[in-house]
């Protein structure tokens, strides 16, 4: 692989216009934005970027124009939520032309769910006719895939090189930490404990938190790393309270609040997600200078609410 998986690893919001088409530019200033604040990597196509809403062109031409504004530098993901393996194979094929470091990819989400044994055809067929490295994104409820699950995907499929672990459960990723084969990967996207999960050995994290704030992301990553647990539990302090006025139906659309509210334009969420109310405006408004505190990639700034 060309480039590692680890550390911070924001999925992108994806920019509106307001006739709901994607704002490519705006998507090229969210990468630089990025890029600014020292991430170790960036994933588009996710449910932070409501991925579930886009067409396959448009999940490539996003793919595209963040290749194009990394240009190497750090790795990109492509986010992939399919309801068939059919549809996610298509839409893998068609970011495949690119810098694509691995995908990362949702077992199906619609109301059949397919037992052990079609979970595992689905993961085997995509693959074998795609031949990109995937992680497989372990957040639908109602298809949650057990630790025991994720651990024959990853060892009886070689191109599965890991999990991103979306359940609040903790102690469901303590097993996982204790089981995957050697050299695979769990990422956590538990954003109300990503500092117990970096202190359990996580690989990294791809998730809303750091989404909104990455450079505070950057900067608890590299205490834990360091062993200053003393800093990383004021980080996880601050961040647990801004992620409390974020964590919403309109998780998306709260994300792109705050990326705002930091200068960062992020247009409108696709219908029918609501954009930010003003009373969760307030909340967030009232958490997020507190959490920027702890932003040591450059100097913050805060916009005034229009």
């Amino acid at each position: 692989m060309k480039h590692e998986l680890k550390g911070i690893i924001p999925p992108l919001v994806t920019p509106f216009k307001d006739d709901e088409t994607l704002g490519e530019q705006a998507l090229r200033e969210n990468v630089r934005f990025m890029l600014r604040k020292g991430v170790h990597g960036i994933c588009l196509g996710g449910s932070t970027g409501e991925g579930h809403t886009l067409s396959t062109e448009e999940l490539a031409r996003a793919i595209e124009i963040a290749c194009e504004e990394v240009d190497g530098r750090i790795p990109v993901i492509a986010g992939i939520i399919a309801n068939s393996t059919r549809k996610a194979i298509e839409m893998a094929n068609a970011v495949s032309k690119y810098d694509v470091a691995a995908l990362q990819v949702t077992p199906v989400h619609y109301v059949f769910k397919p037992d052990d044994d079609a979970t595992y055809a689905h993961f085997e067929r995509l693959t074998r006719e795609v031949g990109l490295p995937v992680i497989i994104y372990n957040v639908v409820p109602w298809n949650y895939l057990s630790p025991k699950l994720l651990v024959r995907l990853m060892e009886g499929l070689p191109g599965i090189i890991g999990v991103k672990q979306s359940a609040g459960d903790l102690k469901l990723m303590a097993d996982l930490m204790i089981s995957i084969p050697e050299g695979k990967l769990v990422f956590t996207a538990v954003d109300a404990l990503l500092y117990a999960s970096f202190a359990m050995g996580a690989h990294g994290t791809i998730a809303a938190n750091p989404a909104a704030v990455p450079g505070v992301c950057v900067t608890l990553w590299n205490a834990v790393q360091s062993g200053d647990h003393k800093k990383a539990q004021q980080i996880h302090q601050a961040l647990l309270r801004f992620w409390n006025t974020i964590a919403a139906d309109n998780l998306p659309a709260n994300v792109k609040y705050v990326l705002a509210k930091q200068g960062v334009p992020t247009g409108i969420p696709r219908m029918p997600m609501p954009a930010t109310s003003a009373e969760q405006a307030k909340a967030i408004d009232g958490q997020l200078a507190e959490v920027l505190k702890f932003d040591e990639t450059e100097h913050s700034t805060l916009q005034k609410a229009s």
